[in-house]
């Protein structure tokens, strides 16, 4: 089981290695640039070229089954849900077959409507509360991972 991270704009990097070290699990922080963080033997940063979508190509080659993969990019999650992987977002909202479609359906639509105009917000902020639900989700993914 090893942990990928989809790093560039991910906001629960320190509780995705909190979780890490207690499993002893290895992490993968996957980014464009190289990101700052605290050394630690349990993580491989991964720097990739500037290509769109590169991190993104990078983790669905290498995720697949019995591995987690947190991230907030929709196409991503469902790209690794068919290699298998367990897919978290960092609200703690776990990506699923089930919930996957209308995942994508929904990233289309506000699409659409940013587009036209109709939209403006890019979603809501990152509290304490998502940060909170994220650690719980993950100790729970891990925890059932290593049951199987």
């Amino acid at each position: 089981m090893e942990i990928y991270v989809d790093g560039d704009a991910c906001p629960v990097k320190d509780e995705v290695l909190r979780v890490a070290e207690r499993h002893q699990l290895p992490v993968h922080l996957v980014s464009n640039r190289w990101l700052r963080g605290p050394e630690n033997p349990c993580v491989h940063r991964v720097v990739v070229t500037d290509g769109f979508d590169a991190a993104d190509n990078w983790i669905a080659e290498h995720a697949g089954s019995g591995d987690i993969v947190v991230t907030a990019d929709i196409p991503l999650a469902a790209r690794c849900l068919k290699n298998g992987a367990s897919v978290l977002g960092p609200t703690g909202r776990p990506f699923s077959e089930a919930n996957i479609g209308m995942a994508l359906a929904m990233r289309e639509l506000k699409s659409q409507l940013r587009d036209a105009g109709e939209i403006r917000d890019h979603g809501p902020t990152f509290s304490k509360r998502d940060r909170s639900a994220f650690l719980q989700a993950l100790e729970g993914i891990v925890t059932a991972l290593k049951r199987r």
